[in-house]
């Protein structure tokens, strides 16, 4: 689609908007209907798009993607209407006589932007955060994961008039055309090398953006934690979709009292969940191209891997990998990982811990394991970062009753929930003052009586 495609497509959905159709909430949870049964119906088809594009399992595909977009589905079903509803506030004495009220807006025409790890939850997620606020959109899916893009596409198109709901696909010269359109927002999920482009095209225009980005999530692990049990998880939350999510515990920082326990377990759990050959199991992922495999293949040091290491470029598949021993200025440590490698570093004292996490860029996510509710109550409290878990991995995204995003460089703004309501609304604050008293203190010409 070329540019000048995509201002029609543009000027079609902001005049449906201009309609006023979408204001109405039960045209909005019509919308939602449609989209929940189409995605029930193509279901197979979704989680086979998925395997062809990251090698995922059909119970990964519905734990991560489908389950997680029908919820989000769900619960805006049951709460649109209230999160659409005016609110009333307080009327300052200085108003009588007044009602003073809060109304939700919709931006307007948005443009929806999702990644290739998971590119079905992460477009669909959104969007229904957008739709159930009342705005028409424009989806713009990964060109990495082609066969989910594409299915995409048909599905939006069983839903949605392309004036309401619609999907480009393409490359690089769409994402710049869509960049350079005039939306009234734009919701963006991807790498902070692209999300600084985006915001930078945004400024331009007084955009309103939203970005979830990624970063170095620490996960860490004191004296006291259940060791056995958090090797579990993390090997769980860190070689999920194959290590290629945005959330994935990047490396673990542990108290140097457990460091040999912990590296034992970790080992131990990864042969138990993946198997003593990962890249022979059916059900374990791969890595979306071969410039991304090659990326992630050249952040292994040898002399540090202390299990795992196999590769296969043919498959672009990288066994779960554990690197022990591992200096701050090694390379895996220089960038976001976003694959199947798990640096592991030690600390002495917990204050030295919270340092080292807050000493690098704000992540997306921070992760503790512990049994002391002192030590967790420091972390929570002085660490920054976007959200996370205190003795677990990845799954405080997994809930419509709390926001997710990032803070500084992994994110700007949240959704899921109400927190997606509010993200693609403009809330209006409104005094509706009443006709049959008017105090004259505020007009001209101002005396003494008055100022008194």
């Amino acid at each position: 689609m070329d540019q000048e495609q995509i201002k029609r497509l543009i000027s079609e959905q902001r005049k449906f908007f201009d309609s006023g159709q979408t204001l109405d909430v039960g045209f909005r949870l019509g919308a939602l209907h449609c989209l929940r049964k189409a995605v029930k119906r193509r279901e197979a088809d979704i989680c086979a798009a998925l395997r062809e594009d990251l090698g995922k399992s059909r119970t990964e595909s519905y734990m991560c993607e489908v389950g997680l977009a029908l919820s989000e589905i769900t619960y805006m079903l049951r709460h649109t209407r209230s999160f659409a509803a005016e609110r009333r506030v307080p009327t300052p004495l200085a108003q009588f006589a007044a009602r003073s009220y809060t109304k939700p807006s919709p931006y307007g025409v948005n443009l929806i932007m999702s990644p290739w790890n998971y590119p079905f939850l992460l477009t669909i997620g959104p969007l229904t955060d957008a739709l159930a606020a009342g705005n028409t959109a424009v989806l713009k899916p990964s060109a990495y994961a082609p066969a989910s893009s594409a299915l995409l596409e048909e599905v939006i198109g069983e839903c949605f008039e392309p004036s309401y709901v619609a999907v480009v696909t393409g490359g690089r010269e769409e994402n710049r055309s869509l960049l350079q359109a005039p939306f009234d927002h734009i919701f963006f999920t991807g790498s902070q090398t692209v999300g600084r482009e985006v915001l930078r095209q945004a400024a331009e225009r007084l955009t309103p953006v939203t970005l979830e980005l990624g970063g170095k999530s620490p996960c860490i692990v004191d004296r006291t934690a259940k060791i056995s049990l958090a090797a579990r998880r993390i090997v769980f939350g860190k070689f999920l979709n194959c290590g290629q999510t945005c959330v994935a515990p990047d490396y673990v920082l542990c108290h140097k009292a457990v460091h040999d326990q912990l590296v034992e377990e970790i080992v131990r759990e990864i042969r138990a969940q993946f198997g003593d050959e990962p890249l022979q199991n059916p059900d374990y992922g791969k890595i979306i191209n071969r410039k991304h495999f090659d990326r992630i293949s050249s952040l292994i040091t040898p002399e540090k891997v202390v299990f795992g290491g196999q590769l296969d470029p043919e498959t672009c598949r990288i066994a779960p990998t554990v690197l022990d021993g591992v200096p701050w200025d090694g390379p895996v440590m220089g960038e976001e990982i976003f694959g199947p490698l798990l640096p592991i570093l030690t600390f002495q004292e917990l204050e030295e811990a919270v340092r080292i996490a807050n000493g690098l860029p704000h992540p997306l996510a921070l992760y503790l394991f512990s049994q002391d509710r002192e030590a967790v109550r420091t972390v929570t409290s002085r660490c920054a970062f976007g959200g996370g878990c205190v003795n677990d991995t990845v799954i405080h995204l997994a809930t419509s009753h709390m926001g997710f995003g990032g803070v500084g460089p992994s994110g700007m703004g949240a959704y899921h929930g109400r927190a997606g309501f509010e993200t693609f609304s403009h809330r209006k604050s409104i005094v509706d003052k009443r006709t049959w008293l008017d105090l004259p203190m505020r007009y001209q010409p101002y005396s003494e009586g008055k100022e008194n």
